[in-house]
């Protein structure tokens, strides 16, 4: 059975104007499933369906089994989804190792397993580590973001929505980011990722799904998309 199903759902912000058209969308348990498309596809409008900010017009979104379409992002939560959005998404006056012990409230009564969680979010970023007694209101925008996706991994999802990982970062620090994704799949949490960088998210992806004008144009494991990787960057990019 498939993490998450999306099945023919229609959203928007206005009604009458339809971002989401009948999309569907399936995220196999332990895989990352990218989506790639151009700006207005409605890439980042799936992760805000998906996580209660929008609900469907019409269709159904499955989660673990269960009907989450009108479910609140808290609720969702709760039942093992985080989201991680485009910007950076801290609690800007609490230092990084506040954001991550927060992260962790979850497990808060098992100080073994929250030290564990944020050990390994410290050693994919090791960076946080050295600035762990600071505000966040001192990092960089590449820390921040950094710091966005290990409160997120602490609390050990089921799934993970990521929306665009690597926007604003430098290389090297956006290698550290993907470099992160792919640890958390091998340490069991299933990955929904929107992202511009083409090659990058066909790189660490299991499936893919193109999306154009909020529908799926094509999909397919990561070797179809190799296949053509050139032509996709260029639909991606160009919406032709």
């Amino acid at each position: 059975m498939s993490l998450l199903e999306v099945d023919g759902v229609t959203a928007g912000y206005v009604e009458g104007i339809d971002i989401l058209n009948e999309l569907r969308l399936r995220v196999e348990p332990g895989t990352i499933t990218g989506v790639i498309g151009p700006n207005g596809a409605g890439k980042s409008t799936l992760l805000k369906t998906i996580f209660g900010f929008l609900h469907p017009q019409r269709g159904q979104i499955l989660f673990d089994g269960h009907d989450i379409s009108a479910t609140a992002p808290h609720a969702l939560k709760r039942l093992g989804m985080s989201y991680v959005p485009q910007g950076t998404n801290v609690f800007p006056q609490l230092t990084v190792q506040e954001n991550l012990e927060l992260g962790a409230w979850v497990f808060r009564r098992d100080p073994g397993r929250v030290g564990e969680l944020i050990d390994r979010a410290y050693h994919a970023f090791p960076r946080l580590r050295e600035r762990r007694r600071l505000r966040a209101t001192g990092l960089s925008g590449g820390e921040a973001k950094m710091l966005s996706v290990a409160k997120e991994l602490v609390t050990a999802p089921k799934l993970l929505l990521v929306d665009e990982p690597s926007a604003g970062l430098a290389p090297a620090l956006a290698n550290q980011v993907y470099v992160r994704l792919r640890e958390a799949r091998g340490h069991g949490v299933t990955i929904l990722l929107v992202d511009q960088n083409i090659s990058k998210c066909v790189e660490v992806s299991d499936h893919l799904y193109l999306l154009e004008m909020g529908r799926i144009r094509h999909e397919g494991p990561r070797a179809v998309f190799v296949d053509s990787l050139r032509e996709l960057i260029r639909d991606a990019l160009l919406g032709v």
